[in-house]
């Protein structure tokens, strides 16, 4: 660049101008062809039209983006096709649609008179395409039930539900398009809020749609009351009193039981219940296992305020005299 500036200003001040005249000419030049050929008729050329697609948004909802473009090839005058390829002054040309959700496309053979008359003077030779996609439901309102979401840590370690959980209102007007409306497969599910709960539950809750939703859909309802009752298991052990039943003369263990411990869980309402309850450690020879010679221990009786019952030892072996 600098080499350049100096080259022009050691150059001669007649052979600057001379330079300048020449420039000038060439543009002049460029300037008459352009404008010449712009003045031509019958060029071709592929352009993206603008379109718009109308339908009763009271009644229809777009759950995808809507084509905003068609391409076409069109003829005529070159000033003509310079504003339709760089889009100047091309108003939308609008498409209207009764019942959009019968289908989902529209042929582009319905649309070509009146495509053509639109962009008259040029003239259309093709519309690129056959056919216009779209995805357009109806609006709809459905009831849909209000689940508390358990799928977490709900409740804290050896917490039960102590009751069923109350749900006011248990359902909620939901109102979008149908196929938005089925992924939520008739139930809103709604977090709690807490973690690891120990403690009798009552709260009134915000009503919130997914993230993926928000945009199509509306409730009519804003918030939600949960309540529910806890109960804690607490955790307990028991040395049982061993009884056999149906045992032969000839068939004894291998090991005799010293000692069967039961591990459990009990409702912390029940502790008071179970001191009074006398439990056995039942060996039945008549329900021993034949195929490795072996028998389980069972438990009895079984209460129902007892869960994770385990025992140590569980199986005995047998041995024949």
């Amino acid at each position: 660049m600098n080499k350049l500036k100096k080259l022009v200003s050691n150059a001669n001040p007649k052979k600057v101008a001379n330079m300048k005249v020449v420039a000038l000419c060439l543009l002049a030049a460029t300037t008459f062809w352009l404008l010449n050929a712009l003045n031509k008729d019958n060029y071709t050329t592929v352009v993206d039209y603008p379109i718009e697609i109308i339908y009763d948004k009271e009644e229809f909802m777009a759950v995808e983006k809507l084509p905003a473009r068609v391409k076409i090839e069109i003829n005529g005058n070159g000033w003509d096709l310079l504003r339709k390829y760089f889009k100047i002054k091309d108003n939308p040309f609008l498409i209207e649609i009764n019942n959009p959700s019968t289908k989902n496309y529209l042929l582009t053979s319905e649309i070509r008179r009146s495509l053509a008359e639109k962009i008259s003077p040029t003239s259309l030779v093709s519309i690129v395409s056959d056919t216009i996609k779209f995805k357009i439901d109806k609006v709809v309102t459905r009831k849909i039930d209000i689940r508390p979401d358990t799928t977490s840590n709900t409740l804290a370690k050896n917490f039960r539900y102590a009751s069923q959980i109350a749900i006011d209102p248990p359902v909620v007007s939901i109102k979008g398009p149908t196929s938005i409306l089925e992924q939520l497969e008739g139930i809103l599910a709604v977090n709690l809020g807490e973690e690891k709960i120990n403690k009798n539950f009552s709260k009134i809750l915000p009503l919130t749609l997914p993230d993926a939703f928000r945009d199509f859909l509306t409730m009519e309802d804003e918030s939600v009351h949960f309540k529910f009752e806890v109960v804690q298991f607490l955790e307990g052990n028991k040395r049982l009193k061993v009884v056999k039943t149906n045992f032969p003369e000839n068939v004894t263990l291998v090991q005799q039981p010293n000692t069967i411990m039961m591990y459990y869980l009990i409702d912390e309402r029940k502790v008071n219940e179970l001191k009074e309850i006398e439990f056995e450690a039942i060996l039945n020879y008549s329900n021993r296992n034949r195929q490795d010679s072996t028998v389980s221990v069972q438990v009895s009786p079984k209460p129902s305020f007892l869960e994770n019952v385990k025992l140590e030892p569980e199986v005995f072996r047998l041995k024949y005299d």
